[in-house]
């Protein structure tokens, strides 16, 4: 254990999982460096947050820029660079979207989207969906059922929270189509028996989900809720904390689909590694919020916002790389599956990538302990993956945008000696 891991350990709380005892001195691109000249090839990227890499040269400049010119203003005076965000949002968010408030966290975003929600439609209820990750704190975790020991000591949760599946067709062991009519029938039920319509305010949805597995969702189920909404006043929010800024190789997940949310929640890779997330719905919508209903001391940071101005201008040029690197990644992996029966599916938009690790390819049987061999194979050759879902044994596969086909290959490779290790 290294000196800063113990003193670390001495002064921050447990609470706060980390993946790796890493401990970095600097990072450029898609390479971490500790003191001693060691490196690594980041493909957790702060959990897809760095999705232009570490420190990228753009938007470095850009913070610099606005820091020595100020830091703060707590909602006390205007900015441009707040300003010139919203206006970029604007121009690249799914039809609709028109105007945004701003916070720290995909956690806050999420919260503030399910606000707007309720307090426009006048109704309380949410609709959420199994499987689904829209973070820890009181509210959100409300929401929140990818795993649950997020939920352990914490009841009772927010009431008028509503769960139905989302569909998981590798494991069900059923087609997309069977999946997807079997949660709309979840759904219908729930209409028919625990809730009606008129009194859900939001359907809250990770258009894929992240924490629960890596599941895209079907486009026939999220067109099916889109009509669902439409047909009884509810409002359809997606959260795209972290299918957004080219993380699918699109601007977001709903790109996919042509499906167009009510309510957006943005985060992550919104300003590459600085502290900020947003929320977005109509101008009408928005201008329905009463003035003072939500507030923000940090959200918005005038640093933040300028290294998300950055992102945006940077982001667009490096889609196609990303359409380009993602492809070949899921037919590699594809590949690999004929050769590893470890290796149960492989699944995902862009380059957000989800590959199942099972004991058994009949029974589909989870694998951790394949995840925990490969991460550590994979850390001792350069290469930093970490995992999703409930049970630990999904490769969580997302590189920088930024990453080459020649630089992909070389960790599928890593991955693929890995399997083969595991498998003797």
């Amino acid at each position: 254990m290294s000196d800063l891991v113990a003193r670390h350990l001495d002064v921050i709380a447990p609470v706060i999982a980390f993946d790796t005892d890493l401990v970095i001195e600097r990072a450029e691109g898609i390479w971490i460096h500790d003191a001693e000249g060691n490196k690594w090839a980041d493909f957790a990227c702060g959990t897809a947050v760095t999705n232009l890499g570490h420190n990228h040269p753009a938007v470095v400049a850009a913070a610099h820029e606005q820091i020595d010119r100020f830091v703060h203003s707590g909602c006390v005076f205007r900015y441009d660079s707040v300003v010139e965000v919203g206006e970029k949002l604007s121009a690249i968010a799914p039809e609709g979207i028109d105007k945004f408030g701003f916070a720290n966290s995909g956690a806050e975003a999420v919260e503030a989207a399910v606000k707007l929600a309720r307090k426009t439609t006048g109704r309380q209820g949410v609709i959420a969906f199994r499987g689904a990750f829209h973070g820890r704190t009181m509210g959100s975790v409300s929401w929140t059922t990818s795993n649950a020991k997020y939920r352990d000591g914490y009841h009772p949760i927010l009431g008028s929270t509503f769960t139905v599946p989302f569909p998981h067709p590798y494991r069900w062991g059923m087609d997309a189509e069977e999946a997807t009519d079997y949660a709309l029938f979840e759904l219908e039920m729930l209409f028919r028996h625990e809730v009606t319509p008129k009194n859900i305010g939001a359907m809250l949805i990770e258009p894929q989900q992240g924490e629960g597995g890596y599941y895209p969702a079907p486009p026939r189920f999220l067109e099916s809720l889109r009509s669902i909404c439409d047909e009884h006043g509810i409002m359809l929010v997606f959260d795209e904390v972290q299918t957004g800024f080219g993380r699918t190789a699109e601007w977001f997940a709903a790109d996919h689909y042509g499906v167009n949310p009510d309510i957006i929640a943005l985060g992550k890779g919104i300003a590459n590694g600085f502290p900020l997330s947003a929320y977005g719905a109509a101008a009408e919508v928005m201008d329905d919020w009463p003035v003072g209903s939500h507030g923000t001391t940090f959200g918005g940071n005038p640093v933040s916002c300028a290294a998300a101005v950055a992102v945006i201008d940077t982001m667009g040029p490096l889609l196609p790389n990303a359409r380009d690197v993602g492809a070949r990644a899921t037919e590699r992996f594809r590949k690999l599956a004929i050769d590893h029966p470890t290796i149960g599916d492989v699944r995902g938009l862009g380059l957000m990538i989800g590959v199942e690790l099972v004991a058994d390819r009949e029974t589909r049987d989870p694998a951790k302990d394949a995840f925990a061999h490969i991460q550590k194979y994979c850390m001792e050759r350069e290469l930093v993956i970490i995992e999703c879902g409930p049970m630990g044994n999904i490769i969580r596969f997302i590189p920088p945008t930024i990453t080459t086909l020649e630089e992909v290959d070389w960790a599928i490779d890593v991955i693929g000696e890995a399997l083969e290790d595991y498998e003797q």
